[in-house]
């Protein structure tokens, strides 16, 4: 790796859960990175981001951001949805490498424009899907390679959540072509998961409803997918949930795999810790999933989550020599764009239905 003269200076616009939780403070604990920027309109968020990174600029808005993009390297962009093509693409063509949050965009063409224009350029585009590096994923990702599951026929994934009111003041008015919903937000995350693990889908089934008062997109979501490789997905997605299902569960020829609980790590920052601490990461063991078959059932801890390796391999690859280099970026953007076909699959399956 070609080591840079400095830090990667680097801009995050949006200072709400994206910011806060997870991009400020991963970049703020690697060497690799200055965070020299932070865009938040929101006073009382100003202060906080003044507070916890005392040697960031804060400013009011993403544009303010771009007209300071000659002294930035990066821009990591934690805004909605509705926002992240058109910031992207100003971005880009101000010469500056970029990181969106999921979803990548609200519509598939965007992304694929926004990949072709980084191309074009010369510029490291990236997509933070960050539940790569869940320890429950990992767990599942392991168990796979090892064949320890046999043929797996049936792999079934759930984000559920008690959250009768909608908290977020641009989620409650966001509609659908918006970015707004349940599917844009976890099912990112699930239909990420899923294509990583089984390769290639169709969405062969999907019910979206809104269930609270005032939703203005979807808020309880099922969707069955048909994988190339012979796998069937489930997956749930649902902000209305009181009693939550398993979070993965697994069947295949030679036993099975069922594991409860989310990930620790968005927990772990937004109560004050650090990704520097050393039980970061480390889940409970009275989570450990269950592997083998009824009567015949072993605990199998859950390896440490690891959101930091985004931020390591997006570091190689910028001062590794950037978008011309041959490493790779730690979330290639055609992975998110087919996660938003398959999205769109879905909405028009759910039209079809009503």
């Amino acid at each position: 790796m070609t080591q840079n003269p400095r830090p990667i200076r680097t801009a995050v616009a949006g200072f709400g859960l994206s910011g806060k939780v997870f991009h400020a403070p991963l970049i703020a604990a690697s060497p690799a990175y200055s965070l020299d920027v932070i865009a938040t309109s929101d006073a009382g968020r100003q202060s906080d981001a003044s507070a916890r990174h005392p040697g960031a600029r804060i400013v009011d808005t993403p544009a303010d951001i771009l007209e300071l993009a000659d002294g930035l390297d990066l821009l990591v962009l934690g805004t909605p949805p509705a926002t992240h093509y058109p910031l992207a693409k100003a971005a880009l063509e101000a010469g500056l490498d970029v990181v969106v949050d999921k979803p990548f965009t609200v519509r598939s063409a965007e992304g694929e424009e926004l990949i072709a224009l980084a191309a074009r350029l010369g510029r490291v585009l990236t997509v933070f899907q960050n539940r790569r590096w869940d320890g429950d994923y990992l767990t599942v990702r392991g168990l796979l390679d090892s064949g320890a599951l046999g043929a797996v026929t049936r792999f079934e994934s759930r984000f559920e959540r008690w959250s009768p009111t909608v908290a977020k003041a641009w989620k409650a008015d966001a509609t659908a072509d918006d970015g707004g919903g349940v599917l844009f937000d976890l099912g990112t995350h699930l239909l990420d998961q899923a294509v990583q693990l089984f390769g290639p889908a169709t969405v062969v089934h999907a019910e979206l409803a809104a269930r609270r008062p005032g939703e203005k997109s979807d808020d309880d979501v099922f969707l069955a997918l048909r994988h190339e490789s012979g796998v069937t997905s489930h997956l749930w997605m649902n902000m209305l949930c009181a009693q939550q299902g398993p979070r993965f569960r697994l069947l295949g020829s030679g036993g099975a795999f069922t594991k409860h609980g989310v990930d620790p790590q968005e927990p772990f920052i937004a109560a004050g810790g650090s990704p520097l601490d050393a039980d970061y990461g480390v889940e409970d063991r009275d989570w450990a999933g269950l592997l083998g078959r009824d009567g015949h059932l072993d605990r199998l801890p859950t390896e440490r989550g690891a959101y930091p390796e985004f931020y390591r391999i997006l570091a190689e690859k910028i001062s590794g020599g950037g978008a011309a280099s041959a490493l790779p970026v730690p979330v290639d953007p055609a992975g998110p764009v087919e996660v938003l076909r398959l999205i769109e699959q879905a909405r028009e399956l759910a039209t079809q239905r009503t």
